[in-house]
């Protein structure tokens, strides 16, 4: 399988990534904010727990140090994440790298770490933080995979199943999904309808 999947879930707890690991999910983000390192220590082992024996690859977000010592081999990082992170240490425990890029000045950073995947966004507007950036819409999406090649491009940012085909077709390697799961009246049955629209792009 393409790392990482077509359906890339981004969720805050253990009971996520379990019940995604469940759904047969690919590839599950792991982003908690505001933790110390022993807390953060804690959530990736827990989470690297429920994940062993599923087919899912979980991507830890931001809490690279606690990432390596717990043996976790996906790693996702934001731009401040980036400016402090040791990348060399992250290669040298063979962590793959994703970051996330708002603008060009961004997105030239990024492409100097090498990363393994870069990510986009916001592509609409989002309500679950506040986004210092302007949503980029579907357009840049085209522009940005043009530019990178052959790294495989995140789409993020406001995306729901409806829209999916259509940021495929512009380009987007990948979509990371937030709301559109976590905070459906039925994320079970969402998550498989994603997994069905992967499937009908195998």
């Amino acid at each position: 399988m393409p790392y990482p999947d077509r359906f890339y879930p981004v969720v805050d707890s253990v009971a996520w990534v379990a019940r995604l690991a469940a759904l047969g999910v690919g590839t599950v983000q792991l982003r908690a904010k505001n933790l110390n390192d022993s807390e953060a220590l804690q959530l990736i082992s827990d989470a690297l727990g429920v994940a062993k024996g599923s087919a899912t690859k979980l991507v830890v977000n931001d809490y690279w140090r606690a990432a390596v010592v717990a043996g976790a081999r996906h790693l996702h990082l934001g731009q401040e994440d980036l400016a402090e992170a040791d990348l060399n240490a992250i290669r040298d425990a063979g962590l793959t790298l994703g970051l996330s890029t708002h603008d060009d000045a961004e997105l030239e950073t990024a492409l100097r770490a090498k990363p393994d995947y870069i990510a986009l966004g916001p592509i609409f507007p989002t309500t679950l933080k506040s986004m210092r950036f302007a949503p980029q819409g579907i357009p840049k999406i085209t522009e940005w995979k043009k530019r990178i090649g052959d790294i495989p491009l995140v789409a993020i940012g406001g995306i729901k199943l409806e829209q999916a085909r259509e940021i495929f077709a512009a380009g987007a390697d990948s979509i990371a999904v937030v709301s559109d799961v976590t905070q459906n009246a039925d994320p079970n049955a969402r998550v498989r309808a994603w997994l069905g629209l992967n499937a009908e792009a195998a």
